[in-house]
């Protein structure tokens, strides 16, 4: 079955999909995405994301491209059309299509592009061997809170987490405290059980996920620290994990190749992300 794509204003066969070499997207990364799990044909925290889809518009002063209750039929069309069970749907928004200028066009267009990307059911082996994680200088421009489509610095980032054998990276601010990963949001477990993660702010993109997590956790009775921490802080920690929207709940086994804790997945991130996968399974909305 082809995947189908949507496209300013129309449905498409994905590899047909295309936009316009003057997108202020492609030319400048003059727009917002958002990527929404979707978990046994549902879609997952879709308001939350369109909350922040909202959010990111409004800093880069870029028009909703249509009505919001519109936005979700597409979406929901969009899983339907590729008989998605579980996967991802991209969604981006961009100033649209203009003469090539710093400046905004007079009256923009926004462009719409909603794809979808099929994966397989996630196993529980994938959540129980944990993952190794580097950390790296933290380069990025200083609005990292706006899901923008300007990436190039995560990109490089996630690929010398990967050169190096790792999985994700975590970045390291001027003060020398963990801001977020290149893809996800970055957590320690402290000997006493509680759960830390850097506040909100312009350092970091609050993650969907992580607000969920968050919820979870308080619902656990689970202390929840919004504070910045440091690599000793994960030296001195009995756990670490990440969190996103297709990576869910990840354990952390080491960072830069010195064992966090036991050096496995331990009790908190294991309790927190089986109790994840069973909000799935009710909470998320049928497309």
């Amino acid at each position: 079955m082809p995947r189908i794509a949507y496209v300013n204003g129309r449905y498409t066969r994905h590899a047909e999909a295309a936009v316009h070499i003057e997108d202020r997207g492609y030319q400048f990364a003059d727009g917002v995405y958002e990527v929404f799990a979707v978990y046994e044909g549902r879609l997952i925290d879709e308001g939350p994301h369109l909350d922040r889809l909202a959010r990111s518009l409004g800093e880069l002063r870029i028009p909703w491209p249509m009505e919001r209750e519109a936005l979700r039929v597409v979406i929901g069309e969009t899983v339907r059309r590729n008989r998605l069970s579980f996967g991802t749907i991209y969604l981006q928004v961009t100033r649209g299509v203009a003469r090539r200028l710093h400046a905004f066009p007079h009256h923009p267009a926004p462009a719409l592009v909603i794809a979808a990307q099929r994966m397989n059911r996630p196993r529980r082996e994938d959540f129980e061997t944990g993952v190794t994680v580097i950390t790296i200088p933290d380069n990025r421009w200083d609005r990292c809170d706006i899901k923008s489509v300007a990436l190039l610095a995560n990109v490089l980032g996630k690929q010398r987490a990967i050169d190096a054998g790792a999985y994700e990276a975590w970045y390291v601010d001027g003060a020398g405290q963990i801001t977020e990963g290149t893809s996800s949001n970055a957590w320690i477990v402290t000997k006493a059980g509680a759960i830390v993660t850097h506040p909100l702010g312009p350092e970091i993109l609050g993650g969907v996920t992580r607000q969920a997590i968050i919820a979870e956790a308080r619902n656990l009775q689970i202390e929840v620290r919004e504070t910045p921490f440091t690599k000793a802080d994960i030296a001195a920690a009995a756990e670490a994990f990440l969190t996103s929207s297709s990576a869910f709940v990840k354990p952390v086994i080491s960072v830069d190749g010195v064992a966090v804790g036991a050096g496995r997945p331990g009790p908190v991130s294991r309790r927190l992300h089986a109790r994840y996968l069973e909000t799935l399974k009710t909470d998320g909305e049928t497309a």
